[in-house]
């Protein structure tokens, strides 16, 4: 699938949400009251031309240096900016010079809104992030909302994102995998590669092309199947399945393939004016404010050499090793019982 198929379907074919044939550009998280009320204060020409559901928001954004891409007209942008502040700064980048249109057309309507100006615009390819002449190691976060599967080199995307991304900053993004490879016809389906189903990754591919770049132990935050509810499309995509799922991916030296128990423990202060009560890492470190929780190494360095810091008391250190985390970082090849029937697999 060329770029230029993906500009035509967004920037000419599609002229508001309502024109998607599928609901495969939502993003799987309900939003909360405060991301709607950050939503009232961005302009109407923006909201109407977003192509999806959601918002892809983290949390720890105040004064942090943010880069979305597949910005599109800058809605996200706009939500972002007015999280991370003053102090903070926020990069769209989209290939679509019809979105970025409407974006730059309302910087200085946002700018009044808001009180401060913090955004700029970019166009250009994700996949060629290097020339755009933004700074290595400058961004704290890197957020993108169903944009990946539109990439024509995933693995170009995740080692631009890495380069861009400060030590112990983070790819926070949500988007649309497959149960199997996308076969070469159904990728070259343009109505389905807009749709933002073709092109779609084998969820291990992603994995893969994850570490490849440099971001080991990919956590996933929230997934769900995605219902496409368009017979037509339903039957071209036949028998795939697909699921919209939320990674975040850490740049961080020293993290290591399994998850290793070093008897550690962390107690999240509920500091975080977006989660006072529960502070969720992934899908299963749901760390209750004030209460004791045993993390692996891995989810120590995540939480202990990241923005995270400061909102955590840290129990412990990598002083002793008690082998693999017990029930997370997989099992000992030892442990099976060598008297059972099962066949192996190969």
């Amino acid at each position: 699938m060329k770029h230029e198929n993906v500009q035509d379907y967004y920037g000419k074919v599609l002229q508001g949400s309502d024109d998607l044939q599928t609901n495969a550009c939502c993003t799987p998280d309900e939003m909360p009251e405060y991301l709607k009320d950050v939503l009232r204060n961005v302009h109407d020409e923006v909201l109407m031309r977003y192509y999806g559901c959601g918002l892809v928001m983290p949390d720890g954004l105040e004064g942090a240096r943010i880069l979305d891409l597949g910005c599109g007209a800058g809605r996200d942008v706009y939500a972002l900016a007015q999280l991370v502040g003053p102090t903070g700064y926020v990069v769209g980048v989209d290939m679509t010079a019809e979105q970025l249109a409407v974006a730059r057309a309302h910087q200085d309507w946002h700018a009044e809104k808001f009180g401060y100006a913090n955004v700029e615009f970019h166009q250009g390819y994700i996949e060629k992030l290097d020339e755009l002449g933004l700074e290595p190691g400058s961004f704290d976060i890197i957020v993108s909302n169903c944009v990946v599967n539109l990439s024509t080199d995933k693995q170009a995307v995740l080692d631009g994102a890495y380069h861009l991304l400060k030590p112990g900053g983070e790819m926070y993004f949500s988007d649309v995998y497959a149960d199997r490879r996308v076969p070469k016809a159904m990728a070259e389906d343009e109505v389905l590669y807009g749709e933002c189903l073709s092109g779609a990754l084998y969820w291990n591919d992603f994995l893969t092309i994850a570490k490849k770049a440099g971001f080991e132990d990919p956590r996933l935050v929230t997934h769900r199947p995605l219902t496409i509810e368009n017979p037509v499309l339903e039957t071209r995509v036949a028998p795939l399945s697909f699921t919209s799922s939320t990674y975040r991916l850490f740049k961080l030296e020293g993290l290591e393939p399994a998850c290793e128990d070093y008897g550690q423990a962390v107690i999240y202060k509920g500091t975080l004016p977006t989660a006072p009560h529960v502070f969720k890492l992934d899908d299963h470190h749901i760390i209750e404010a004030g209460k004791v929780f045993p993390v692996c190494g891995n989810t120590w360095m995540m939480l202990a050499d990241t923005r995270f810091a400061e909102h955590f008391t840290f129990i412990g250190d990598f002083s002793t090793h008690y082998g693999i985390f017990e029930g997370c970082g997989g099992e000992s090849p030892f442990a099976a019982d060598n008297d059972s029937d099962a066949v192996p697999c190969c």
